[in-house]
């Protein structure tokens, strides 16, 4: 046994029981002898000990050259964290513990320092004094300073050379091993500012097994009172569907480590279904107070809040021209309104000889968010109904009567057609009529009314909401709300010169001194027609007649009389389920000699029974798709349009 000047054992040791660098195990070489009588060739060592520790960290090929320049008998690993074994001088897992520790001193290093990431030169200048080797089978080498072997168990216990495992790193390099280096070493790790990893002081709680987050479902709460609508006084709110804004939604709702963008992905706006639910719900209730009922209140609540539907109605008297309106924007969507509406429906008198076409034109203009729910004839007379397409399930079946008004049947100009259907527990029943026309007919306008509520025949099939305030010898009566509009052929009974005057006199501002002549508005003060409709406040200009192409008034030989002939009427069961928003014509559509009108109303809704014969969500498919292909073909040649349009280029000679 060699003791080296510092008073530590030389001599090559057997520890963990692991294989010298000469290969031979229990710490004897290849000859046989003992490793305590053989001498350690020091070269040779260092050259086999660089080899395998190469090998072992794998360092790469510029930091073994700058190692191996830097001394060729020191290998100097980057500094790592020394095992704790060492220090007590037992054993202590495998190579793979060992690096997987230095690795993680490594990584808390680059944490504190930047500058020091993926330094691996440094760290091997600061170790010049002694120098941890690793062999295959988990044994230490230690070198001091002169390049004698040190074994692990020569190390005096209280050396502060391998430091305990919680002991901070400013207190190692302050140990007792810096009085070897010299002067430039010390300044160059004194300049070096580290900070001592964070230990645990206990073990670390076990992890919940729920994934629930309530951080997330508050984050991503969604507000009652989704969107303001801007533009009024007050801080009002926009109250839209239930399905947008329940609560229960994020209630039911398991968030995970995802984002809100992949939840909002997984999980619709709408409601989730529960299995249960499906299980147990069977729309057979046929109570108004069911709670599972498909058109009972909570249902009703939950795409209505505020119990009120939009209805949107146009009719028109055509003329029977062939060629239609270009667009048919400024009829069905004006740009004035804020909203469009739940339910259009469109009437025409003397309507175009292709009514398919009319019917295509009108689904081409309302595009994919609503579909036709029911379109029906009498000769000239059209009526088509269109339905949000998310609003069709909680529809009838829908019927529909006419009733022809001439002497003659089979002349179809004259009369009435009507579609009734029931929409959650509120029925509907829309008539359009054309009457007998002449300034001095009103007797037989009102005979025409007369037949029209005795011989339509509906309700047929659906069940009468309230028939206890129904009667058998008027139509009107035998549904909630009822909206009756058309062509009524009701003059002024003024000549033409005066209505002139009042509309030059007023400018179209106040219609007063007009319709005080209005021969419909005095037959209904009289109780004779219309009984118990209400209209709204005309603020527009008569809609009859005009020359087609222009805002002029007749100006043939006949010289008709401006007049108020289409209108729409409205009645209701209970005070007030109607509320008017808008009644107006629509000045852009000049094809015809009579000027569309146009109205929006809001309409109480009550919840129902589940014991009227459903729709089942049945609509005109092919029409759908026709009008869905003529859009897509009419932004096509727009966007081409702009395209050439913006290609084109203007020559100028300088």
């Amino acid at each position: 046994m060699r003791m080296t000047e510092n008073g530590e054992d030389s001599s090559p040791s057997q520890p963990f029981g692991g294989v010298l660098p000469g290969g031979a195990p229990g710490g004897k070489d290849p000859g046989g002898g003992s490793g305590d009588e053989r001498p350690v060739n020091p070269t040779t060592e260092d050259n086999k000990t660089t080899k395998l520790l190469n090998d072992t960290l794998k360092f790469p090929q510029d930091v073994r050259d700058q190692s191996s320049k830097t001394s060729p008998y020191q290998p100097r690993p980057p500094l790592l964290p020394k095992p704790p074994a060492l220090l007590k001088g037992g054993n202590s897992g495998s190579v793979e513990e060992k690096v997987r520790s230095r690795r993680l001193k490594n990584s808390q290093e680059s944490l504190t320092n930047p500058a020091e990431t993926g330094s691996s030169t440094d760290s091997l200048k600061e170790d010049s004094t002694v120098t941890g080797v690793f062999t295959l089978s988990g044994a230490a080498t230690l070198r001091n300073g002169q390049g004698t072997v040190v074994g692990p168990q020569s190390a005096p216990s209280g050396s502060p050379v391998f430091r305990a495992r919680g002991q901070s790193l400013s207190e190692y390099e302050r140990g007792p091993r810096d009085h070897h280096s010299d002067p430039a070493e010390q300044r160059v790790r004194s300049s070096k500012v580290r900070l001592s990893p964070l230990q645990p002081s206990g073990p670390l709680p076990a992890l919940e097994q729920s994934l629930a987050s309530a951080s997330l479902r508050t984050a991503n709460r969604i507000d009652r009172d989704y969107g303001i609508v801007p533009g009024r006084a007050g801080p009002e709110r926009l109250h839209l569907h239930r399905n947008l804004s329940d609560s229960r939604l994020l209630d039911n709702m398991v968030s995970d480590n995802t984002s809100v963008n992949s939840m909002k992905s997984t999980f619709s706006v709408l409601n989730p279904i529960r299995p249960r639910d499906v299980r147990n719900r069977s729309f057979l209730e046929g109570s108004v107070l069911g709670s599972g009922a498909l058109l009972g209140a909570e249902e009703l609540d939950r795409y209505f809040p505020e119990r009120r539907v939009g209805i949107y109605i146009a009719t028109w008297n055509m003329q029977g021209e062939k060629g239609l309106p270009n667009n048919l924007d400024d009829l069905l969507l004006p740009t004035d309104s804020e909203f469009a509406q739940d339910f259009y429906i469109i009437g025409v008198q003397e309507g175009c000889p292709d009514r398919r076409e009319w019917e295509i034109r009108l689904q081409e203009t309302l595009g994919p968010y609503y579909v036709m729910l029911y379109a029906a004839s009498h000769g000239v007379l059209y009526l088509t109904v269109f339905v949000r397409r998310d609003l069709i399930w909680f529809c009838s079946e829908v019927e529909h009567a006419t009733v022809t008004t001439r002497i003659m049947s089979q002349i179809k100009t004259k009369g009435a057609l009507g579609i009734g259907f029931t929409f959650f527990g509120t029925s509907f029943l829309f008539i359009t009529s054309h009457f007998t026309s002449g300034d001095s007919k009103v007797y037989e306008r009102i005979l025409d009314y007369n037949k029209i509520i005795e011989a339509l025949a509906l309700p047929n099939g659906l069940p009468d909401t309230n028939p206890y305030r129904s009667t058998s010898s008027d139509v009107t009566t035998r549904f909630d709300e009822v909206f009756w509009f058309g062509d009524f052929n009701f003059r002024l009974s003024k000549d033409r010169v005066g209505v002139e005057a009042i509309l030059n006199q007023n400018q179209g501002v106040d219609m007063g001194p007009l319709l005080h002549h209005d021969q419909l508005s005095k037959e209904m003060k009289d109780g004779s027609i219309f009984k118990g409709f209400q209209e709204a406040p005309i603020q527009f200009l008569p809609t009859y007649k005009y020359d087609v192409g222009c805002d002029m008034y007749d100006t043939t030989s006949k010289q008709r009389t401006p007049s108020y002939t289409d209108r729409i009427l409205f009645r209701n069961r209970q005070v007030d389920d109607i509320k008017v928003i808008k009644y107006t014509s629509c000045s852009t559509i000049k094809t015809s000699d009579h000027r569309p009108v146009i109205g929006m109303f809001q309409v109480k809704l009550r919840p129902g029974r589940d014991n009227i014969p459903l729709g089942a969500g049945h609509f005109d498919r092919s029409l759908y798709l026709e009008g869905i292909r003529r859009r897509i073909t009419r932004e096509l040649k727009k966007r081409e349009a702009m395209k050439n349009q913006g290609s084109s280029t203007i020559c100028s000679i300088s």
